[in-house]
């Protein structure tokens, strides 16, 4: 059961990235230190909801 999520930037509060993510295996949302272009720099993101 693949979902599709997005990873919001915690520093600019700007969702950068699309992802699918299987939900059954992974119920935790999901936190990865990504490249933020606003901000120029590596920040963490995390996961919310994208509609289908």
């Amino acid at each position: 059961m693949k979902v599709k999520v997005g990873l919001k930037c915690l520093g600019c509060e700007e969702i950068n990235y699309s992802t699918t993510k299987n939900a059954k295996t992974n119920t935790e949302k999901l936190e990865l230190k990504k490249f933020c272009r606003r901000e120029n720099k590596h920040t963490l993101h995390k996961e919310i909801k994208l509609k289908s």
